[in-house]
């Protein structure tokens, strides 16, 4: 089977202004439009976000919640990665209808980021403590390598912060219109084959602009990946740094721009720019001031980098970066070859230095306060002193001898973290869901849980070339980046067979990043009910491996496959 790239994807159209009428200010600050034109740019105009820190610690902390301005409540607060949780007993069906203080519960979501997803033991632990102590055990693994606690009064957040601070962990900036953190390899400078370990300017651009007011008031958020290797989903990010040998230069890295999903997914676009590694931190702050100065703050729906880029196409996205902010020419480069197959690192794999890294998958990125300290303590016993997150919701030991992987192994599949899962546990992600979220509409994490059990005892005859992705989102907004799975399901509200509201997915087909790059095919009315999951997955997967050609890819086989033998 060929392995070109005939993939169909959507393309953002161009913004084009109606003839006879004048086109709509967008709320540019570079030209000229410093009036907030939404609620949110007001919001961020009264106040930076920043400084709600000192009123959390000095007013909220000490008179509780009621005592939260709303504008802190649901806007500034995300600086410092606190949202609202949802509160319980709330479904569904009434997400859309409810005003937001109807959704709020009197206890917070806090995502404490973890910028190149690298973590010490001692770090992880305290990570561990804090849940237990706070957090009622609670723990997620995100696909932007933060964990994300639930359960969090305000009351105690500033004894978390202390400890997070003590250790080197931030919450700084994890959410909001603001550079969120940055995801890079959890192998960088371990990796056999690696020409360049990115992570000390990941830390240089943390230190320099993360909590600083220069980016603090983005039009929209901003995402962040850089790595020598391609597991950092770069597509889909608003900018990418990936690795590539120019023929002249050496090694350096590949710039990408513009990338992102939710309701209008766009992938991103290269520049043709050749950036050497200690020209990153200058060529990110380049792209981000763009983003600040000329990005479109009038609509909310319309404000991420991606609009801007499709808009202006990356030529003249290129122009201005040089001529307006970088003052010189980028250095033309080539394209970095695309990998064979998706790279997630689970197993056990040698590193450069003769040591090995031990890949492992929880249970779609839930885990447990508990098990971050029993993490800590397994991977020491193993001699480790670093436990890494991935961008698929993985954790990556490393640096562990020959002589201490199969005990290392063993006790980690014991704490529901195996090296060798399942193709299903491997290759499910799923967002927070309404478990928790007050964006979401059905069950994700626990639903996937139980699809991946489900899929391990139905399918135990099947072993597929390459895992089938499965990617569950509670919500149009693809946090679980679901338009780039093999399946990806958006959680909706159905009709069952009896006439019933239920909660259900719109299943999207054949997505995929790197050699499928591109977001598959969507068919018109294809929904199934939550319950029925596990019935359609096994069907949908026996029709493949059935009908496959010889190497074929799922991504490939759902764009030549007739459509009753998608549904």
């Amino acid at each position: 089977m060929a392995r070109g790239r005939n993939r169909r994807h959507t393309v953002l159209a161009p913004t084009t202004a109606t003839p006879g009428k004048r086109k709509r200010g967008e709320g540019q600050w570079k030209l000229g439009h410093r009036e907030p034109l939404n609620p949110n740019e007001r919001t961020k105009k009264d106040d930076d976000g920043l400084n709600v820190r000192a009123r959390i610690e000095n007013v909220y902390a000490q008179r509780g919640f009621d005592s939260i301005d709303p504008a802190d409540l649901r806007g500034r607060m995300r600086w410092w990665g606190l949202y609202t949780q949802r509160r319980p007993g709330i479904d569904g069906g009434r997400t859309a209808a409810l005003e937001p203080e109807e959704l709020d519960d009197s206890y917070f979501m806090l995502r404490v980021r973890v910028d190149g997803g690298t973590l010490t033991t001692e770090q992880v632990r305290a990570l561990g403590e804090i849940s237990q102590t706070y957090a009622r055990d609670t723990a997620d693994v995100t696909d932007r390598n933060n964990i994300q606690y639930h359960w969090i009064q305000i009351e105690d957040m500033p004894a978390i912060w202390k400890k997070l601070e003590d250790h080197g962990m931030i919450t700084t900036e994890a959410c909001g219109d603001t550079p969120r953190a940055f995801l890079g390899s959890p192998v960088a400078g371990v990796a056999a084959g690696d020409k360049i370990d990115p992570t000390p300017v990941i830390r240089q651009i943390r230190e320099k602009y993360v909590g600083s007011p220069e980016f603090s008031n983005l039009p929209r958020k901003f995402k962040t990946a850089i790595s020598w290797q391609q597991d950092v989903a770069h597509e889909v990010n608003d900018i990418s740094f990936i690795g590539v040998e120019h023929p002249e230069h050496g090694p350096g890295f590949d710039l990408w721009v513009g990338g992102g999903l939710s309701t209008n997914p766009k992938l991103a676009v290269r520049l043709g720019a050749f950036v050497p590694l200690d020209e990153i931190p200058d060529v990110w702050a380049g792209v981000v001031s763009v983003f600040r100065d000329y990005g479109y703050r009038r609509l909310r729906h319309r404000a991420r980098l991606k609009f801007l880029v499709t808009d202006w196409g990356p030529a003249e996205f290129r122009r201005v970066l040089e001529e307006e902010y970088l003052h010189r020419k980028l250095v033309d480069g080539p394209a970095p070859v695309t990998p064979e197959r998706p790279i997630d690192h689970i197993g056990v794999h040698k590193q450069a230095d003769g040591r090995n890294y031990v890949g492992v998958a929880p249970a779609s990125g839930r885990i447990s306060g508990t098990t971050l300290v029993d993490l800590a303590d397994a991977a020491e016993r193993a001699g480790s002193r670093r436990v890494n997150l991935t961008p698929y919701q993985k954790i990556v030991v490393l640096d562990v001898a020959d002589g201490n992987v199969s005990t290392l192994t063993r006790e980690l599949a014991e704490l529901g973290l195996p090296s060798d899962p399942s193709p299903w546990r491997r290759s499910t992600m799923a967002c927070t869901g309404i478990e928790y979220c007050k964006l979401a509409i059905v069950e994700t994490k626990e639903r996937a849980i139980r699809l991946v059990e489900e899929l391990e005892k139905r399918l135990v005859d099947l072993s597929p070339e390459a895992p089938i992705s499965i990617h569950l989102n509670g919500c149009p907004n693809a946090c679980a980046r679901t338009q780039v799975a093999d399946i990806g399901l958006k959680g909706q509200i159905v009709t069952d067979e009896n006439g019933h509201q239920v909660e259900g997915f719109q299943v999207h087909l054949g997505g995929g990043l790197g050699l499928d790059s591109g977001f598959g095919r969507k068919l018109r009315g294809l929904k199934v009910t939550s319950a029925e999951l596990g019935d359609y997955v096994e069907r949908l997967v026996r029709r493949f491996v059935a009908d496959r050609e010889e190497g074929e890819r799922f991504a490939q086989w759902v764009l030549r496959a007739p459509e009753d033998d998608l549904k």
